[in-house]
């Protein structure tokens, strides 16, 4: 094994969907991520800064609502999970602090996609 091969930092995510559509719409406009690109009915592509979200349904792994959490940076939590709402995402938990670092508190709150898949949102107050 080569020991000079390292992983330095998420490229894409998949997220499996039951309508792609329906979670583009999601994505793109309650999120405000950008659409890159939508090949088929069953794919599409996101950016969200430098990382690709990639919505798909399944096809032979996955399913709905049963993924990992995808934790977008923000600058003022209360203000992006209030306009969050406000644009039609399903709420999970209000913004609280999670936890008190050295340098920082880590706020953190979560709303749902049209699967249920939980998306948060982390704020580092310093």
């Amino acid at each position: 094994m080569r020991s000079d091969l390292k992983i330095s930092h998420i490229r894409q995510i998949a997220i499996t969907v039951s309508d792609v559509a329906a979670a583009v719409a999601f994505y793109r406009d309650v999120l405000g991520l950008k659409l890159l690109s939508s090949p088929g009915k069953d794919l599409a592509f996101l950016a969200a800064g430098e990382i690709r979200i990639m919505l798909t349904t399944p096809q032979g792994a996955g399913t709905p609502g049963a993924n990992s959490i995808l934790y977008f940076s923000v600058a003022d939590i209360g203000a992006t999970y209030a306009a969050l709402l406000a644009r039609g995402a399903s709420d999970q938990r209000g913004p609280a602090l999670t936890a008190k670092m050295p340098d920082h508190e880590l706020w953190t709150a979560f709303v749902h996609d049209p699967d249920g898949n939980l998306v948060g949102l982390m704020e580092e107050r310093r």
